[in-house]
């Protein structure tokens, strides 16, 4: 397909979305342009109806369908996150029968939000621990009822809707051209439809933002071949994909791996915290990509105009204290230890003897409580100022004191912690 073609078609699905919701809105960001010297827009995809852009492609896939007459009247898609989301919100629109199918482990939270949103049009099915059971199940159930199913990303209807923020962008901002697109990434269907819709010479320079605990793209690009992760990180749940989407990475492979950023879960965690204190903007920890990019384009983007595509908000606020535990520890300012004390009295008195001022026992855990003549205890330091535990560190090494530090440790934390 050629790019105007390409162009016309993603003209024709923003049109059309319009019966479901007008053009999110894109932001001039006053706080981030200061901090980074540039025109910094939001294009805010958090404010959809379902909080996300996964409607765009949802509605674009069944539009299509329903037009051409190949639709049996019903839909199918397997996912815990925001493509059911947007499906439910599409079959509802449409008046069509759905069926999404989800891990039973999928949390309660985006369960409801799925049923609010389908209503009586879409039916939840929970089946299996992981994503791979549910695809399963739907593809049978494809097979067997005729039912269409939607894919969260790789297809070239899906493409084509998630590029209408494209066209979007284009309109908002009166023609002109940004000189930089900071696009997430997680199967690809967003950043290869904006890929294919800014084509050409005036294309703007593209940045792609993955999660460091989930680099799909990057792996493939340097690789030089679409590569399965073989283990991921799953925090950032809504760009977490073990591999880049086929019909995304045939566009996306003309980048190289260094147009491809990556997030530390960690800082991320940051980036959230700041944008909903400040900004007042909650986001989920994909949502909050783009924007956390910004620290690593510091020095390219002085002076320019720059576009951020903010996408997903569908944060479970019980997410909220584990978020700023991961703030925490990236900053340094948490750290935990296994301690090895003596098993007498005024031991532990002597131990808080060593902590300063600002620092402040945030955990305490014995862990071998019979021991005669040493205790192993977990313990959480928090403080204010990373350079404070070099100067407990210190302290430890002057008295001592054994300690190991797992915070960095993720099999130990994820167990103690």
């Amino acid at each position: 397909m050629s790019d105007n073609e390409f162009s016309r078609r993603v003209a024709v699905a923003e049109e059309a979305l319009r019966a479901l919701f007008p053009a999110t809105p894109l932001q001039l960001n006053e706080h981030l342009s200061a901090r980074y010297d540039a025109r910094i827009f939001l294009k805010r995809e958090d404010l959809t109806p379902v909080r996300s852009y996964k409607i765009r492609g949802a509605f674009n896939f069944m539009r299509k369908r329903i037009a051409n007459g190949s639709a049996t009247g019903r839909f199918c898609c397997a996912s815990a996150g925001n493509h059911a989301q947007g499906f439910a919100f599409a079959c509802r629109h449409f008046g069509l029968e759905g069926r999404v199918y989800m891990p039973v482990t999928t949390p309660q939270q985006k369960i409801d939000k799925t049923r609010v949103f389908g209503g009586d049009a879409v039916e939840i099915e929970l089946i299996g621990d992981f994503f791979d059971d549910c695809y399963a199940a739907a593809k049978a159930y494809s097979a067997e009822t005729g039912a269409a199913m939607v894919p969260p990303f790789d297809h070239e209807d899906i493409v084509e809707g998630q590029a209408t923020v494209g066209q979007e962008i284009a309109a908002q901002l009166d023609g002109e051209r940004p000189d930089m697109l900071v696009l997430p990434v997680g199967g690809g269907g967003l950043a290869s439809g904006l890929a294919r819709y800014y084509a050409g010479e005036a294309s703007p320079d593209f940045r792609f933002v993955e999660p460091l605990g989930a680099p799909s793209l990057r792996t493939s690009l340097t690789k030089g071949e679409r590569t399965r992760l073989p283990q991921l990180d799953g925090f950032v749940d809504g760009a977490a994909v073990a591999e880049i989407g086929a019909l995304p990475y045939e566009t996306l492979s003309r980048f190289t791996p260094d147009d491809v950023l990556l997030s530390p879960e960690g800082r991320l965690c940051q980036t959230m915290l700041e944008m909903l204190n400040l900004e007042g903007i909650v986001l989920e920890p994909a949502g909050a990509l783009a924007i956390d990019a910004l620290r690593d384009l510091k020095d390219e983007i002085r002076g320019k105009t720059v576009v951020l595509v903010v996408s997903g908000g569908n944060f479970d606020f019980e997410r909220l204290p584990d978020v700023k535990e991961r703030a925490l520890r990236f900053e340094g300012l948490k750290k935990y230890f296994i301690l090895r004390l003596a098993q007498r009295p005024g031991a532990l008195k002597d131990f808080l003897d060593y902590l300063g001022p600002d620092d402040d026992i945030a955990r305490f855990e014995y862990l071998k409580k019979s021991a005669r003549d040493f205790a192993s205890i977990l313990i959480g330091i928090e403080t204010k100022d990373p350079a404070n535990f070099e100067g407990l560190l210190a302290r430890f090494a002057e008295n001592g004191v054994s300690y190991q530090d797992i915070t960095d440790n993720n099999i130990l934390a994820d167990l103690l912690i």
